[in-house]
C-alpha cells in the first residue's frame, strides 16, 4: 500500500498492492498502523454502495453540512470512474478548486476525501460499482451539494450528456452556496 498526498491540502491517493498467483488475488484496502502514520486513519461507522449501470452517470456534487461532515475513503469494485472533489472549507487557500482521480478495477486506487469537500464521479463505462467508508452517519437534515456543471467549478467531465438525478440536476451554483456565508469545515 502507497499513500501519495494530491494537490489539494488533505486529499490522498492509496495505491493497493494486490498479491497474485494461480488462484487469483489478495489485497489489503485498509492497514489501520499505515493510515495513522499520515495522519488519516478514521473510525470508519458506514460503507455505502453505489451501482451505476450506464457509462456517462455522474454522481454528485455531495457533502454534509457540519456537524455531520464526513470523511471518505473511495475505492471501485467494479468499472472505471473519474472521481471528483471540490474544496468547500471556508479557510482554504484552494477553496473553490477541484481535483480528479481515475479510479477502476484495473488501477486498484482509491482516494481518501477530508471533510470539506464536495464529492462526486461519472462512470466511464457500464455496470460501475463504487464502495466508500464514510467517518460519520448521513444525515438527510444536513444534506448538501453545488451543480455538477457550475461554470464558476468548471469541472472537466468526461461527457458532456450526462445521466443525472433529478436532485443533481438542481443542486445550487457555488455562488449561492457562498451567499449562504456556509463554508464546510474540514474537523
Amino acid at each position: 500500500m502507497k499513500i501519495i498526498p494530491r494537490r489539494l491540502e488533505g486529499v490522498f491517493e492509496i495505491q493497493l498492492s494486490p498479491l497474485s498467483d494461480h488462484r487469483g488475488q489478495f489485497m489489503r484496502t485498509y492497514d489501520e498502523s499505515i493510515f495513522a502514520s499520515y495522519g488519516i486513519h478514521r473510525h470508519w461507522i458506514q460503507e455505502n454502495q453505489s451501482v451505476s449501470v450506464r457509462k456517462g452517470t455522474i454522481r454528485g456534487l455531495h457533502f454534509q453540512y457540519s456537524p455531520s461532515s464526513e470523511t471518505k475513503l473511495v475505492r471501485v469494485a467494479t468499472g472505471a470512474v473519474l472521481d471528483v472533489f471540490v474544496d468547500l472549507r471556508k479557510d482554504s487557500p484552494t477553496f473553490g478548486e477541484w481535483d480528479s482521480i481515475e479510479l477502476s478495477e484495473d488501477n486498484r486506487a482509491m482516494i481518501y476525501i477530508p471533510r470539506g469537500f464536495a464529492h462526486g464521479f461519472c462512470t466511464l463505462c457500464d455496470h460501475c460499482t463504487v464502495q466508500y467508508k464514510v467517518d460519520r452517519a448521513f444525515s438527510p437534515a444536513e444534506d448538501g451539494g453545488i451543480r455538477w456543471n457550475d461554470p464558476l467549478v468548471a469541472v472537466k467531465w468526461p461527457t458532456e450528456t450526462p445521466i443525472l438525478s433529478e436532485k443533481d440536476k438542481n443542486q445550487p451554483t457555488l455562488e449561492m452556496f457562498i451567499s449562504q456565508n456556509k463554508g464546510l469545515d474540514s474537523v
